[in-house]
């Protein structure tokens, strides 16, 4: 807890503890909280019978719900929210009002996109000289659940459970505490879930393995190598692609890890152009920041497991098409 101290403080208006550091992702989203969330956004339905959704309140409930049974003796914050793609409405009343005369009252509200992180830092390692905290969280997209159909309907919703690196907020989740496409009916069935994920999740198995990153490194020609293969690989056959382990980056994404490479206060390169790969790790995830909800944690975990067999290949000596 002490490794944590510096990127905690007060909220002046709760008194709740809380993180300090920028954003987790940044992309087209905004902020939020979950009193906001609760007192001025509608909940949608399903058309055909008007019963509502699993709300976002509702999931970001479960998840705090199910860490504080888990994580008894542990400080949990407050979450930290992030909104996009706004479906906005008015009331009847007000359904011949010019848009500049709307009144607040008048005026409807919920985000169809939400993604949401809840640190324990009362659990935390360090990488490299970095501080790392236990982060769980989620991602709710009403646009690929049915919601013309009846209440009964499968809802979808990814979930997960990993560590943040507190120098830079960056998420560190690997396939093991992450569910990506979980599919629930109710309330009940989404706490189970998420309740069996976090107690499964095993903590220092994912530390070790994130440690060992750091004694792996590619010099600025495997880099140059790296980044050329990454940007080829999207426009390779279908027939070639089915042999390589899979890169969910795309250009923009590649251009930041390059830039980063450069210029980042914390991943960048050694004086001699070599990296290693628990920072060519964060460069990735970093990345990701500019990702948008609907992708982001499926790329969170691919950073994971793309830089994983990059070490497999220098580890092994195996051949690695990113490298070779």
């Amino acid at each position: 807890m002490e490794l944590l101290q510096e990127y905690l403080t007060f909220d002046p208006v709760t008194d709740d503890l809380i993180s300090n550091n920028r954003p987790f992702i940044e992309a087209n989203t905004v902020a939020s909280t979950l009193q906001e969330i609760q007192r001025s956004h509608i909940i949608p339905v399903f058309t055909k019978d008007n019963e509502q959704v699993i709300s976002h309140t509702d999931f970001i409930e479960a998840a705090i719900n199910a860490a504080e049974e888990l994580f008894k003796k542990e400080l949990i914050l407050k979450p930290n929210i992030r909104l996009s793609h706004p479906i906005k409405g008015r009331v009847p009343s007000a359904r011949d009002k010019p848009v500049n005369q709307l009144l607040e009252c008048e005026k409807t509200l919920y985000y169809e996109r939400m993604a949401f992180v809840i640190e324990i830092p009362s659990i935390s390692d360090h990488i490299d000289g970095n501080p790392l905290s236990l982060t769980i969280g989620g991602v709710k997209a009403y646009n690929l659940d049915n919601l013309s159909t009846k209440k009964g309907a499968d809802e979808h919703f990814k979930v997960f459970i990993g560590f943040q690196n507190k120098v830079c907020t960056n998420l560190c989740v690997w396939s093991d505490g992450y569910i990506g496409d979980l599919k629930v009916k109710n309330q009940h069935q989404l706490y189970t879930a998420i309740y069996n994920l976090f107690s499964s999740y095993q903590t220092e198995k994912h530390l070790s393995s994130m440690k060992g990153l750091s004694n792996y490194f590619l010099t600025e020609q495997q880099f140059a190598k790296l980044i050329g293969k990454s940007r080829m690989y999207h426009h390779l056959p279908i027939a070639m692609k089915a042999d390589i382990p899979p890169l969910l980056f795309g250009d923009s994404q590649i251009g930041t890890v390059v830039k980063d490479y450069y210029k980042d206060n914390s991943f960048c390169k050694m004086d001699n152009g070599n990296i290693n790969l628990w920072k060519l790790y964060n460069l990735f995830t970093g990345a990701n920041k500019s990702t948008y909800i609907d992708n982001f944690l499926d790329r969170s975990v691919n950073a994971y497991q793309f830089v994983n067999q990059i070490k497999k290949g220098l580890e092994n000596w195996e051949f690695n098409w990113f490298l070779n």
